[in-house]
């Protein structure tokens, strides 16, 4: 097994252990665990020291798994996410099978389909979707690079990702964008 497998490995031992890992992602460095234990989503929440009102998006590796979390997909969505030239978040009203702190107040929850090797790689290995917020406290600078990510949030992690640490790029947080069942488009992000 190579370095990164290997990292999969230990980094998917953690979260289906209830852990909470540092991986990169196809935007920033991202902190992440099992999307439908509620427990781990609630250390990502302590660990960011922010409030579970503010609901965290999720990652999965393909349509197809994106299709097992979510009802009756609108066409739009479909539009959205697969002729997308960046990293894009949909935030919907039918998901369901998350833990119940992943949803917002109004019974949405984000999901984007990631593209990046390694973080896709990830998902695809997790068999389920992966939490995924940047990897900082709660309202200080997201981490582009492993080198952004603060001591705290480091020592807070069970498992830190060796894949792209000496990455030194600039990244940028996806663009959200809200549906509702009913059509309605929100940008929240771009």
């Amino acid at each position: 097994m190579n370095g990164y497998e290997e990292d999969i490995k230990k980094a998917v031992e953690t979260m289906r252990a209830g852990g909470v890992i540092l991986y990169p992602t196809d935007t920033v460095w991202g902190i992440g665990c099992d999307a439908t234990n509620a427990v781990a989503v609630e250390r990502v929440y302590q660990i960011k020291r922010r409030s579970d009102a503010k609901a965290l998006i999720c990652l999965v590796d393909s349509d197809v798994r994106l299709q097992r979390y979510v009802r009756d997909l609108p066409d739009v969505a479909w539009d959205l996410l697969t002729l997308s030239t960046t990293p894009t978040t949909v935030i919907l009203d039918n998901v369901h099978g998350l833990a119940a702190n992943l949803y917002s107040e109004d019974g949405s929850a984000g999901i984007r389909i990631t593209r990046e090797a390694f973080s896709r790689a990830l998902c695809f290995a997790m068999q389920k979707p992966v939490v995924s917020t940047s990897a900082n406290i709660s309202g200080e600078p997201a981490a582009q690079n492993y080198r952004d990510i603060s001591p705290d949030i480091l020592s807070a992690a069970d498992y830190v990702c060796r894949a792209r640490r000496n990455e030194h790029l600039p990244h940028k947080p996806s663009s959200i964008i809200k549906l509702t069942a009913g059509g309605e488009v929100t940008i929240i992000r771009k």
